[in-house]
């Protein structure tokens, strides 16, 4: 196969512009080529009146070799793309099934690969099916109570179901896991474009759907998914495990666990803590999310011409402040809505959700700001947890149970808004405004103030006093650690941390391919179990 690397066209071209361009490229006309295939499209919205699409394109053809020679292009050189392979399985014996606790895309991945290889795994989910959490999280935004088990955080396809579904990732992938997640993704209805887009995203109005098929697939192949199945304690003899036990008292037995259980399972971490399972408090971020006006925000990106050719724009912020702060934004929802997130009585966290089309009146993002466990106060592994508890409780009381927003404008000059500006607020869930000042430590509220005039230098408009900040954003990642060795193992045998609750995840994707890679130690070490399900 030969990669073609920074081929660019007009956003404005056909197909037959792109073929034109490789029979050029290659020096070899369309008729000698065999297939070719987008690997990666990401816009240069440098110029912004030359808006390009940058390309790198795979060729099948004959004689490669003498194809690339002949090109003479430092673009273009024969593939070396990794192909993923799930490994063979192992001998040592498994008398039950591998039990997994928790079903957001850690779990849920972690299940599809054991149950593709014959491992007939259980999922025990604290929370409901999608289908069923989709209209309790629904009723919770119109109003109703919150249900502490099925809410925006704990339910079938974890947090990531109520987000815009954003599957990029930092993570440097030489096994082909990466890829392999957006291959399942798209196996089960989100669009194939992700395969090669530079940002992809499915959105949360598609991703539900593709949640519960690969559930039913897990089922198909003879796994089992119980939902409303919260583990509240492990069992363990020689320091092995033996089992889990559920709310009720449920006994499973158990040799292989794997620990899916998201970031916000805190009754779970504390659990954990009191069973003695080695933990330790990590830095994660803090802040608000702001909302602004998508139009500005793709004029900006690409000026006016190119707002009406490409879909929202995204952006990505960072700064640091004269203190050493780092801010930045996270987990930007284009054409999106600012949503309540809860999880626990009395207190509150947000979170930023788009559908797929994102056709929303407004862009909303994180802004947020790095804790270390210096910042937290307390002691020991849970320190983070309760530093988060205490910003919800007070973001809680601050909007009287409903989002608390304020201008930006106000909360430069720390006092409570009275009336919105231009910017008209796309929530999901009761607001009020209120003085968020009062909400953040005061260190982080300056770093805010000086990111965002930082911010305001690199998009137009960004400081503009009546952008809408809401918080609490407190659930940007586990506050927690748990260890594992080299073989994917907590010091309790038989126990395997995985995913973004564990440490070892910071969005879908990358939790994604931790559960495949968990799935894959477990495969290679243990034989397919003879009976059934456990």
């Amino acid at each position: 196969m030969i990669r073609i690397s920074q081929l660019k066209l007009p956003v404005t071209h056909s197909r037959e512009d792109l073929e034109k361009k490789i029979e050029k490229t290659l020096r070899i006309p369309m008729s000698a080529v065999r297939s070719w295939q987008i690997v990666r499209q990401s816009v240069d919205a440098r110029k912004k009146e030359e808006l390009l699409y940058i390309y790198a394109i795979d060729v099948n053809t004959d004689r490669e070799e003498q194809v690339v020679k002949r090109a003479k292009n430092r673009n273009v050189a024969l593939s070396s793309e990794p192909v993923y392979r799930f490994p063979e399985s192992g001998s040592r014996p498994l008398k039950t099934s591998p039990v997994i606790i928790g079903e957001g895309p850690a779990g849920l991945f972690c299940g599809l690969m054991l149950a593709r290889a014959g491992y007939r795994p259980l999922i025990l989910e604290r929370g409901e099916a999608v289908e069923e959490r989709q209209k309790k999280v629904a009723a919770f935004w119109a109003g109703g109570p919150l249900d502490p088990e099925s809410n925006v955080q704990f339910g079938e396809g974890g947090a990531g179901t109520f987000s815009d579904g954003k599957l990029n990732t930092l993570v440097k992938d030489k096994t082909g896991r990466n890829r392999k997640v957006l291959e399942i993704f798209a196996e089960f209805g989100a669009d194939p474009a992700i395969l090669y887009q530079a940002k992809p995203h499915i959105g949360t109005d598609v991703l539900s759907g593709i949640v519960r098929s690969i559930r039913e697939e897990i089922i198909r192949l003879g796994g089992q998914v119980r939902f409303s199945s919260k583990v509240t304690d492990l069992t363990a003899e020689d320091g092995h495990l033996t089992g889990v036990v559920l709310e009720g008292g449920e006994r499973i037995p158990a040799e292989a666990v794997v620990l899916a259980i998201g970031h916000s399972a805190r009754d779970t971490f504390q659990m954990l803590k009191d069973r003695g399972v080695p933990m330790e408090a990590k830095s994660f971020a803090v802040g608000l999310r702001i909302q602004h006006p998508q139009k500005m925000i793709d004029i900006s990106q690409y000026g006016e011409k190119g707002a009406a050719l490409l879909e929202a724009a995204s952006y990505k912020l960072t700064c640091q402040t004269k203190g050493g702060r780092g801010v930045y934004s996270f987990c930007m929802c284009p054409g999106g809505y600012v949503v309540n997130a809860s999880s626990e009585e009395g207190r509150l966290a947000v979170n930023g959700m788009s559908d797929h089309a994102r056709d929303g009146e407004n862009a909303n993002s994180a802004l947020i700001v790095t804790v270390t466990p210096d910042d937290f106060g307390g002691s020991g592994p849970l320190a983070g947890v309760e530093f988060q508890r205490r910003l919800e409780e007070k973001a809680y009381r601050l909007g009287g149970g409903k989002i608390p927003v304020q201008l930006y404008g106000d909360f430069s000059r720390n006092r409570e808004s009275t009336a919105f500006g231009n910017v008209r607020p796309q929530m999901k869930g009761a607001y009020a405004f209120a003085n968020l000042r009062e909400l953040l430590p005061e260190a982080l509220s300056e770093a805010l103030m000086e990111a965002m005039t930082d911010f305001g230098k690199k998009i137009s408009g960004f400081d503009r006093p009546d952008a809408i900040f809401a918080g609490i954003e407190s659930r940007t990642s586990s506050p927690v650690r748990i260890p594992r060795d080299g073989n994917l193992e907590n010091a309790i045998g038989g126990l395997f941390p995985c995913g973004e609750g564990a440490g070892y995840a910071g969005g879908i994707t990358s939790a994604a391919m931790d559960g495949i890679r968990v799935a894959e130690e477990i495969a290679a070490r243990y034989a397919v179990p003879a009976d059934g399900p456990a």
